[in-house]
């Protein structure tokens, strides 16, 4: 059997998409990744994760990733689709691409939503073809398993990239695009209005909603 483990990087910053990441591998790569010192990316050094993310495309069957932008998660279209069956659909989109039919494969993946039962329902309707596959969805996936743990690391890698894309085409340095990172809060204080037209800030988020807030009753008063 092969496992599969998915996991993801960027759902809670203000600024930027976020991504999914699918891992697949051969039983015995999981051995090889706990000697390597594979696990959870937010346990690792940015340096750390970089090596690991090469180590990770060399030894695995192989892998894949799907970007969901800003403009998908402030739901721009109006699909009506929340965070949750983005990350469904995104899950459903790897599996879909590494799933080969050839071997069975067990797939792990980190589950975003407090109603795994449903999740899981849900993901399954954007399968094509699942016969092959023991779909396991798991809270803290990426702490208890390696392969999902190796998903995280590509994940973050991929999204740390993106984020140096937007500030090299911006020319400033905005930091992680967390709220909680002091860099960020300062760029969105000092140049929302600069640059809210290039789909870098997720306006239904309740950072720039309150930011919005303030700077309407500043200028009000």
């Amino acid at each position: 059997m092969l496992i599969l483990g998915i996991d993801d990087a960027g759902r809670g910053p203000v600024i930027g998409p976020m991504v999914l990441a699918g891992v697949l591998i051969k039983k015995e790569t999981e051995r090889e990744f706990i000697e390597l010192g594979v696990r959870d990316s937010k346990t690792l050094l940015p340096n750390k994760r970089e090596a690991l993310a090469k180590i990770i495309k060399e030894k695995a069957i192989s892998w894949f990733h799907v970007i969901i932008s800003v403009n998908e998660i402030d739901d721009v279209n109006k699909d009506g689709m929340n965070l949750n069956d983005r990350e469904a659909v995104a899950s459903a989109m790897i599996i879909n691409k590494l799933n080969k039919k050839k071997e069975n494969i067990k797939v792990i993946i980190d589950c975003p939503s407090v109603n795994i039962e449903a999740w899981k329902n849900y993901l399954e309707k954007f399968l094509v073809g699942r016969a092959n596959l023991e779909i396991s969805c798991e809270h803290k996936a990426d702490e208890n398993n390696v392969v999902v743990g190796a998903a995280s690391i590509l994940a973050k890698t991929i999204r740390d990239a993106e984020i140096e894309k937007i500030k090299k085409s911006l020319g400033v340095d905005f930091g992680s695009g967390y709220t909680a990172d002091p860099l960020t809060r300062k760029f969105i204080y000092t140049s929302y209005d600069k640059y809210k037209d290039k789909g870098i800030f997720r306006e239904s988020w309740s950072t720039i909603k309150k930011h919005k807030l303030i700077r309407k009753q500043k200028k009000l008063f």
